[in-house]
Formats: C-alpha cells, structure tokens, sequence
C-alpha cells in the first residue's frame, strides 16, 4: 500500500477485498481514506467483503475509474458523488444495506452492469432510466413491490434480475424493453404473469422458480412466449450469475 501512495498516478487496479493486510496496519476495512482520491488513473478498485459503511466524498476524483466492486461491506448510502464516475462500467452494491440510491446514479452514462442484489431497497430513483448503456441489472433479494416508469427508458437491457422480492404490480413500460433476453422472477409469489412480461417477444429465457402458477397459468406463458425457455421448477438447476 504505500508504494501505491508513493506513487498514486501509477496505480490502475487497487485490490483490497477481504482480509488483505495493507501498511496501514488495517485488518478488515472499516473506512476508505481520503487519500484515494490521488489514484487519478484508477481503472479497477475492489473494496469487497470489508467492513464498510461510507465512501469518502473524494472517490468523486477516480475519473478513470471502470470497474468498482464494493460487495460484502455494511454500506447504507453512497456520496453524490458516485454520479462524477463517468468512465464507470460496472458497479457491484450487492450483499450491502442499502435502502436507497441517490438520483447521481442516473448520471454514470457508461455504466453496463449494475449488481443492487441483496439489499433493502425498496425502490429505485427515477434517474435509473437515465443509464442508457445499461445491459445488466440485478434486483434480486430486496424488499421492491414496483418499478419506476423509468425502467422501460433502458433500451439496451438484456438480463433483468427480479428474484425473491414483493412485486405486486410492474410498470406498463416494461413492454418497452424488447433488448431484453434474460428475466428471473423466482420467489416473487406471483400467481399470475403481468401482460407488460408476456409482451416481450424477445425474451429467450425465463426463470419462474417458486411462485404460485396454475397449471392454466403456465400453459398461457408457454403459449405467449412460444420462443422462450421457460422454467417453472428447477430451483437448483446451475446457472451463471446475472452479474458474471
């Protein structure tokens, strides 16, 4: 580590996930200090499985930055000034607490994957529609009963994952979303499928694990989405994260 800070504008990838002893005499990381901010060339910063709880406003300065993984920690909220990572493609939140976004979400243009998996959120900000290059959103494991509006604005999403959450109603919008391939709605407890899902005619895979189809339910999808693969029972069938 203090090599690195020696020389902070040589630095491009910063590893610092679980357990990794660095000079600073830290074991688990509970804070991020301000000197990050002087690793300008920054491309790649792994931050997962610490002890997190907030980034300091200077991670604002890592206009290089492509890839941060902060996975694993006890994160509540991000700066607003996650929004200055304009370079930033893909950002992983998962097995955080987050219970919200802040709306500069919206402003990471060259995001393509956005990993929010294993939170309480409840609700996404509207700005979610501003990521027009997004291609990847995992939602899996919260507490979402709905979807903005927005979320048809994602004209370039491919893999949607809504696993194990409260859906009760999804936006009309939806339909709007024909890049979309991938959906998983397991654990949902849905009994039937909104039309807005049966609308997306270039879906190829669908995963329906653990919900409450009739056996009238699922002819209809399968009839609706004849072009589909549609799976309403392998729960422990191997399938590659969303995210990978």
């Amino acid at each position: 580590m203090q090599d690195a800070l020696d020389n902070p504008l040589d630095v491009l990838i910063l590893e610092m996930s679980m357990n990794t002893r660095i000079s600073m005499g830290l074991h688990e990381l509970e804070s991020l200090p301000r000197v990050i901010g002087l690793f300008q060339n920054l491309e790649k910063l792994n931050l997962d499985g610490n002890q997190l709880t907030s980034l300091p406003k200077e991670i604002g300065q890592l206009q290089k930055l492509r890839v941060l993984n902060l996975a694993g920690n006890q994160f509540t909220s991000l700066p607003k000034e996650i929004g200055q990572l304009q370079n930033l493609e893909r950002l992983d939140l998962d097995g955080n607490q987050f219970t919200s976004l802040p709306k500069e979400i919206g402003q990471l243009q060259n995001l393509r994957v956005l990993n929010l998996a294993g939170n309480q959120l409840t609700s996404l900000p509207k700005e979610i529609g501003q990521l027009q290059n997004l291609e990847r959103l995992d939602l899996a494991g919260n507490q979402f009963t709905s979807l903005p509006k927005e979320i048809g604005q994602l004209q370039k999403l491919e893999a949607l994952n809504l696993d194990h959450n409260r859906f009760t109603i999804f936006p009309k919008e939806i339909r709007q979303q024909q890049s979309l391939k991938w959906l998983r709605l397991s654990g949902d407890q849905l009994k039937t499928l909104p039309k807005e899902i049966l609308l997306l005619q270039n879906l190829q895979v669908l995963r329906l694990y653990s919900n409450s189809f009739s056996l009238k339910e699922k002819q209809k999808i399968q009839e609706l989405l004849p072009n589909c693969e549609i799976d309403f029972e392998s729960e422990g069938k191997s399938e590659s994260s969303l995210t990978e």
